[in-house]
């Protein structure tokens, strides 16, 4: 098993080489499913250093990309040792950032984990408005939507997102999950979300726990 604090320690520091290095070689070994989502977790504590550097001015917007890029490259080494080899989709995500936050990379590392997990991930963008999720509900009928928000008026934008998807006769659809550092139990019930989670990897196994209802 390799030492997954210098995986963390990689991912933060961004060197791609070494952390695509380490996990082509931890795929050779063909890990368990419970061993790969420990290595999908190292990944993710170091895309929190990503943003504790970010916060420090110690990285920029470019680097936020690089990280995401990076993400998604290390989660594409890792697809044959997590979620389903089979290809299978096990259902459909509409996901995004809500409108007036425009936050991305909490959002980047769920899409990415749930994508390896076997859901078909659409992603919205950020910044988007009740009625681009109410639209695009209705045009491919999913089973979760998942609304992303850093900001405390992300909250406000969740709230009212709810409340078109059920003007629309949406909401008993539909499994709503909401993320991002405001984001708390009392808020969920406010909101009238079904889930809530500020950690992406559980995010991603609450929707699991749904495509199998």
């Amino acid at each position: 098993m390799m030492d997954l604090s210098v995986l963390t320690r990689a991912v933060g520091d961004l060197d791609e080489e070494a952390v695509l290095d380490m996990l082509n070689d931890f795929v050779a070994t063909k890990p368990g499913e419970e061993e790969a989502q420990k290595v999908v977790g190292a990944c993710q504590q170091g895309m929190a250093l990503v943003g504790d550097f970010f916060d420090k001015g110690e990285y920029f917007v470019g680097d936020l990309i690089f990280a995401g890029e990076l993400l998604t490259s290390a989660i594409n080494v890792l697809k044959p040792v997590i979620g389903r080899g089979s290809g299978a989709k096990v259902g459909k995500i509409v996901l995004g950032t809500v409108e007036g936050d425009l936050h991305d990379i909490g959002k980047h590392i769920f899409k990415s984990m749930a994508d390896a997990a076997g859901f078909e991930v659409y992603d919205l963008g950020i910044d988007v408005p009740a009625s681009a999720f109410v639209e695009k509900v209705k045009e491919i009928k999913p089973q979760i939507v998942g609304m992303s928000g850093v900001l405390t008026l992300a909250l406000d934008a969740m709230k009212v997102t709810v409340a078109e998807l059920n003007n629309a006769g949406l909401r008993n659809d539909v499994k709503v999950i909401i993320g991002g550092n405001p984001v708390t139990k009392e808020a969920c019930e406010q909101i009238g979300a079904d889930a809530f989670t500020t950690n992406a990897a559980e995010g991603v196994k609450i929707c699991q726990s749904w495509s199998k209802q």
